[in-house]
């Protein structure tokens, strides 16, 4: 049965290691016959959240900027899957202010049940994901009809492109996003 899918890249660098295995992810969800949609945050202007909980009453944002579209289609999305890059062991700062701006969804009937985090990291240990992976984690929390169905740690990747070198990490994302 086709799941609609969305894809969430959340680095600030086009074509960066997290955007390949965004792409990994999404191709390999295409290959098993889903409805794929990848959104890249590179290009796209996102505010940091006011905290005025308006949207927690009118489950919209007060805010005016690319947000407000991309948390509609997380809200239709039966399966998520958010792409970072590591920094100081932690999610990206894009996917953080896009986390916290989804709070639209917090009181709505949100579709999205499954969730992934693929991530990359210049470190080389898996640990160094851990931060990323406990921050969504947090998030996941706030929405208990959804669960953390599969995580990437494509570490050893610091220059654009070296996630090619850890083909590993590549299966992986494609694999998880064959069996979303």
């Amino acid at each position: 049965m086709s799941k609609r899918i969305l894809v969430i890249s959340t680095s600030p660098r086009r074509n960066g290691n997290s955007a390949i295995l965004a792409e990994e992810f999404a191709r390999g969800a295409t290959d098993a016959g889903h409805a794929v949609e990848l959104v890249s945050l590179h290009d796209k202007n996102i505010a940091f959240c006011r905290g005025c909980l308006s949207c927690v009453k009118t489950l919209r944002c007060v805010q005016r900027d690319d947000a407000a579209e991309i948390v509609a289609r997380l809200k239709e999305a039966e399966v998520v899957a958010f792409a970072t890059p590591v920094y100081y062991y932690e999610m990206c700062g894009q996917m953080k202010t896009l986390l916290d701006r989804s709070n639209p969804l917090y009181a709505a009937d949100y579709a999205f049940r499954d969730v992934y985090l693929l991530a990359s990291a210049a470190e080389q240990d898996e640990s160094a994901v851990d931060g990323a992976v406990n921050g969504l984690k947090g998030w996941i929390a706030c929405f208990e009809k959804c669960a953390l169905k599969g995580v990437v740690r494509g570490v050893g990747a610091t220059a654009p492109g070296d996630i090619r070198n850890r083909p590993d990490a590549l299966r992986e994302a494609y694999r998880l996003g064959r069996e979303a």
